[in-house]
């Protein structure tokens, strides 16, 4: 009996059930990759997003490792505080809480005989009563690299807990992960790392976050479709369930991502110097302290520590006039660490800084006259300019400082979510690649090309201004965005000169 077919008058239509035969594919067949997933293919998004793939698939292969360096670093960095505290126990803590402390000026006279040499420079007081007083000396061989010997003082006691070497009070185990994150301790070579990282981060999460999100769009009236923009589908299978993955986890870190390509480029090399012009040309630093001092005919010029006629030269490293303790109370209440800096000659000011990192945050600094005690001058955070306060704020918050554990927690879960997103993204790549056994490749291609073709005119004149300003203040993503130009028409010339069309990536 004939099998039923659509020209058989009176019989239903039926489909063919018979298994495909191996040695046979159609033509559509041969031009995309194997099926790995059974659901419906996404529908196909406008060729106007053709650019943008390209672009985000570019620097995911050659910027991602950059960030993922970064991420592993940062993650790293998270963990100072505990470190420090396991590391430099003894240094950083006193062994018991005493009812009362030892005299400031006798702390000092301590760790002057624990190191004879350098000059003295700051004295810190901390308001934990378990933490040590910290004295620093100035020494001319770490002049060059802004640190300094510091020397820890029980204030209970006056015994010197030990000395290390300190680089804005940062111990050498934070000063090292510090530079490792920075400039993986490569000195100004390495700040490029870290500063193309930065530059190209926010470009990376918002092309992902546009990209992703119009995907979604293209699913109107299917709540579940709309919904995987926040949450995997985890009954996909192959490369749609990884980039479920990628670009949802993707979509929950980006604003903590971008907060921290803003934070990270302020103090960069090159994009940090055009941030502090810009900073400068709007007065939106924070104001400096004045420590110089009117100095009069019948002013001491220096003597013993706590007042009494002046003998010439200085015979301590206290100036005379008003103690330590006298100084803070003269600068008022302060809470956190409070650095002294001692005056230089005698026309210069006592420094007292504040600086208390957690929230609410504070870093008020007063200047007071060595001899009479009176504040020549008070610069109050309260007044500090609105930009200064954002970028100092900013800082902090990158440093995970500005809420404790809960801001260490953030940055840790931001590092790990960039690091898992990398992976994802290098896996979907190695996932797409063609399998066949007449056109096999170690990796996927890239998206195809002829964005540009596609771009609207009134999208060429708003984006290659602001493209090209953006270049300028971001000088290396600028030379880095030149290059994959560069690259992707190289690839161009040399496929039109091999006339070999580009794979069809329909994407799946």
């Amino acid at each position: 009996m004939p099998r039923p077919t659509a020209l058989t008058p009176g019989v239903p239509m039926t489909i063919n059930a018979d298994p495909p035969r191996d040695d046979v594919t159609s033509t559509a067949t041969a031009l995309a990759d194997p099926p790995v997933e059974t659901p419906a293919p996404a529908p196909k998004r406008p060729a106007r997003w053709a650019l943008l793939r390209r672009l985000h698939f570019y620097a995911g292969v050659f910027v991602a490792p950059f960030l993922f360096v970064a991420a592993l670093t940062g993650l790293a960095y998270t963990l100072a505080p505990q470190l420090n505290d396991v590391v430099y126990g003894h240094e950083l803590s006193v062994d018991r809480v005493g009812d009362t402390t030892v005299p400031l000026a006798d702390q000092v006279a301590a760790a002057r005989k624990a190191h004879p040499d350098g000059t003295l420079s700051t004295v810190s007081v901390l308001d934990d009563p378990e933490a040590t007083t910290q004295i620093a000396f100035s020494v001319p061989e770490l002049a060059a690299d802004e640190k300094v010997h510091t020397v820890y003082v029980d204030p209970y006691t006056g015994e010197v807990r030990g000395q290390l070497t300190t680089w804005y009070n940062a111990t050498p185990l934070q000063t090292w992960l510090d530079g490792f994150h920075r400039t993986l301790n490569l000195g100004d070579t390495g700040r490029m790392y870290s500063e193309l990282a930065a530059s190209w981060l926010w470009v990376i999460s918002l092309g992902g976050l546009v990209l992703w999100i119009g995907r979604k769009r293209a699913y109107r009236g299917e709540r579940a479709a709309r919904r995987r923009a926040l949450v995997p589908d985890l009954s996909a299978k192959g490369v749609r369930r990884t980039r479920g993955w990628h670009a949802s986890i993707g979509v929950w870190i980006t604003v903590g991502l971008l907060f921290l390509s803003a934070t990270g480029l302020t103090w960069s090399q090159y994009a940090g110097a055009r941030f502090g012009a810009a900073l400068d040309a709007v007065q939106g630093h924070a104001p400096a302290l004045n420590t110089a001092l009117g100095v009069s005919d019948a002013a001491p010029a220096a003597g013993h520590h706590g007042g009494g006629a002046p003998t010439g030269e200085r015979t301590t490293d206290l100036p005379a006039g008003k103690t330590l303790e006298e100084v803070l109370a003269a600068a008022g209440p302060m809470e956190g660490r409070r650095d002294i800096t001692i005056p230089a000659d005698a026309g210069t000011a006592y420094s007292v800084a504040q600086d208390k990192p957690d929230w609410p945050v504070s870093f008020d600094q007063v200047a007071v006259d060595p001899v009479s005690g009176e504040v020549t001058e008070r610069v109050a955070y309260a007044e500090w300019p609105f930009l200064a306060k954002l970028t100092k704020i900013g800082i902090r918050a990158h440093m995970g400082e500005l809420f404790g554990v809960v801001n260490q927690v953030l940055l840790a879960a931001l590092a790990l979510g960039l690091l898992c997103v990398i992976v994802w993204g290098y896996r979907m790549w190695w996932q797409r690649r063609p399998t066949r056994a007449d056109r096999k490749a170690p990796l996927g291609f890239a998206p195809p090309r002829g964005g540009w073709r596609t771009l609207p005119r009134w999208f060429l004149v708003v984006g290659v201004p602001v493209t090209l300003f953006v270049a300028w203040a971001m000088p290396l993503l600028g030379v880095t965005l030149g290059a994959f130009l560069v690259f992707d028409l190289l690839v161009g010339a040399f496929r039109w000169a091999l006339r070999t069309p580009a794979p069809n990536l329909t994407e799946r």
